[in-house]
């Protein structure tokens, strides 16, 4: 949980960004990405013989050349769409050059929830540090979503430490409908290779990663203590030592580089935040990197 002003600051952040989704939402400004989180609107029904006057879109061209009869597709209209946020909530997102990344997350989830609500999607939160700590149920309407903002700011975490593996094998066991998993991490985690592999073949998987400037130099600033904000580990570092700065550089370009293999492995949509960003333009090219384009 953050301080009592970062957690004022954050209840300010949520209420600008319920404001600003639903003008962005409802005002239909020309050149604006009305709807980030847009279900498909219909999903596949049955296929039956054209009848004059259906749209040519719609015809299935194999079967149609198997039976040299024109065939359509029928679609019916999505009662709802189902989002789940697993927001991760270990100790190493305490750190922040300017803005903590526990507060970029919950900006960032914030957005994604408020701007799903908005189409009557339903929305569920898991938060996970190395286990799971809370898991709250889909559902619709902006009572539940802000109640689910206002979960994870006031959360207490019971660990320090950070393993999205439960989090993704409890999506895997509980959720059993296709749903939209969006997964918040810094990914300073243990391999999940394995369980993102599970969530991918059952939902429409979507990783976004939490970062902060500061994590990928170091800066010059002579003899510092670093502390593991999740083992409590304590290592006093030369900073301006040439080749101390260049070997953190290198580790933490490979960390950034294996997060990358990694979703590209699985075909995952992959973006990166940084702490102070304008997030809302990236998560819009991540709802493009997908298929059909948006959620």
């Amino acid at each position: 949980m953050p301080d009592n002003t970062s957690y004022s600051d954050l209840i300010q952040n949520v209420r600008t960004i319920d404001i600003l989704t639903r003008a962005r939402v409802t005002g239909q400004q020309a050149g604006v990405h009305i709807s980030l989180f847009k279900g498909q609107g219909v999903e596949f029904s049955d296929i039956r013989e054209y009848i004059p006057g259906d749209d040519i879109r719609a015809i299935d061209w194999k079967i149609t050349a198997r039976y040299q009869i024109p065939y359509v597709k029928e679609f019916v209209e999505e009662r709802d769409h189902t989002i789940y946020l697993i927001a991760d909530i270990s100790g190493s997102g305490t750190f922040g050059h300017v803005v903590s990344k526990f507060s970029t997350l919950v900006s960032v989830l914030a957005t994604i929830a408020l701007s799903a609500v908005h189409y009557h999607d339903r929305v569920g939160l898991i938060l996970v540090s190395d286990n799971v700590e809370k898991f709250i149920p889909a559902r619709s309407g902006r009572n539940h979503v802000l109640h689910l903002i206002q979960s994870i700011i006031t959360h207490t975490s019971q660990a320090g430490g950070s393993d999205l593996r439960p989090a993704l094998s409890m999506i895997v066991q509980r959720v059993r409908r296709m749903s939209t998993v969006i997964l918040l991490s810094d990914f300073f985690t243990p391999d999940c290779s394995k369980e993102l592999s599970m969530v991918k073949r059952h939902h429409d998987l979507l990783a976004i990663r939490i970062s902060d400037p500061r994590e990928e130099e170091l800066p010059d600033v002579g003899l510092i203590e670093l502390e593991d904000a999740e083992s409590g580990e304590q290592i006093l570092v030369d900073t301006s030592d040439p080749l101390v700065r260049e070997e953190y550089h290198k580790a933490t370009a490979q960390h950034t580089k294996d997060i990358s293999l990694m979703m590209r492995k699985y075909r995952i949509p992959f973006v990166n935040i940084r702490s102070g960003d304008e997030y809302v333009p990236i998560l819009e090219h991540l709802m493009m990197a997908r298929p059909g384009g948006e959620l």
